[in-house]
């Protein structure tokens, strides 16, 4: 009985961990609400990064950043890094830059966990109060 106990409140703890941070697969949504992607956000050399992992759409799955400039011209979509760089400033990763695939722009941004299922993702060029924010939903949450 004490080893299903421990085993139960070891297993509790590492999802109550796991939830406080950023890092993870995460849910981005189209306009209409619908999972259009699985977003994997991960930490490299104390940086956040983030690719896409999976594509709902099939006719997404073999896409290509035509719209991309340099080393990510031409690239598929699926695999592609979209954050770069992110670096944790209190309760936000800043200082980095987003990719926006559709666009092939690339944006200064910013992310925050708003709550354990849910980070916000601030995209903009120059100044934060001109830009776009997103949200992206915790995937199996």
């Amino acid at each position: 009985m004490k080893k299903r106990l421990l085993t139960f409140l070891l297993i509790a703890f590492s999802i109550a961990i796991n939830a406080q941070t950023i890092f993870g697969k995460w849910y981005n949504k189209d306009e209409t609400g619908k999972i259009d992607s699985v977003i994997e956000v991960y930490e490299k050399d104390g940086k956040a990064f983030a690719k896409i992992i999976e594509i709902a759409h099939p006719k997404g799955q073999n896409g290509v950043c035509d719209l991309c400039e340099g080393k990510n011209k031409g690239k598929k979509i699926l695999g592609l890094n979209i954050l770069a760089d992110l670096e944790k400033d209190g309760n936000e990763w800043s200082e980095g830059t987003i990719l926006a695939p559709n666009n092939g722009k690339i944006y200064t941004c910013y992310i925050e966990l708003i709550d354990p299922n849910k980070l916000k993702i601030r995209a903009y060029i120059g100044v934060s109060l001109l830009g776009r924010t997103v949200y992206w939903e915790r995937a199996g949450a």
